[in-house]
């Protein structure tokens, strides 16, 4: 069955003097003897140290998959040079592109299509023993540290996203989600159950 652990709680803030801090929740799926991390983020440092604590080192992970394109998400994906790079719709292998069917490679693991964030957003569904269907959405949800509001679908499918591409087709993901799902990673914050289950 497939494991599921939250390495980073993603986190968005502002910084001292001007700047913003952000970086994704970044998630270890382990299935069938596959490791693979979700949106490695921005932060290299933190990711190190967390991938020590579970006795991983980057060579460990299989590869990556990215939800979508957006900077916070992608840098640390340096610490992986070798690793292949899953999106919504291809393995990237060096130069090469292939085209995928839906799932993750050698997996289970479904890979569903989330646009509105971005248009190219992806959220992953996960069958575990331990939580049911977990949906790593990312940035299908997002808020500021001390915003989160997930306790009711109508706050979840309303929520306002101020770097959305498409306000009407975001909602229509989150809907599509909320009716698949038992538990969902969100980009940043906690993890949560899903109100309408």
């Amino acid at each position: 069955m497939n494991v599921v652990k939250v390495l980073i709680q993603g986190y968005a803030h502002p910084g001292p003097r001007n700047t913003y801090v952000a970086s994704p929740s970044c998630t270890l799926i382990i299935s069938s003897g596959k490791k693979i991390l979700v949106d490695p983020g921005a932060n290299q440092e933190l990711l190190s140290s967390r991938l020590k604590k579970e006795g991983l080192m980057p060579k460990n992970i299989d590869y990556i998959f990215l939800s979508h394109y957006h900077p916070d998400h992608v840098l640390a994906t340096r610490l992986f040079p070798k690793q292949d790079i899953v999106d919504s719709e291809i393995i990237w292998r060096n130069d090469s592109e292939i085209y995928h069917k839906g799932k993750l490679p050698g997996t289970d693991i479904e890979i569903i299509k989330t646009p509105g964030h971005s248009s190219e957003h992806a959220s992953l569904i996960v069958k575990t023993a331990e939580y049911g269907i977990v949906c790593v959405a990312q940035d299908l949800f997002w808020w500021e540290d001390g915003k989160q509001k997930s306790d009711s679908t109508k706050d979840l499918i309303n929520l306002k996203d101020p770097f959305a591409s498409n306000m009407k087709t975001l909602k229509v993901s989150r809907e599509n989600i909320l009716k698949i799902a038992d538990w969902i990673i969100p980009g940043h914050g906690g993890m949560f159950k899903n109100p309408f289950k």
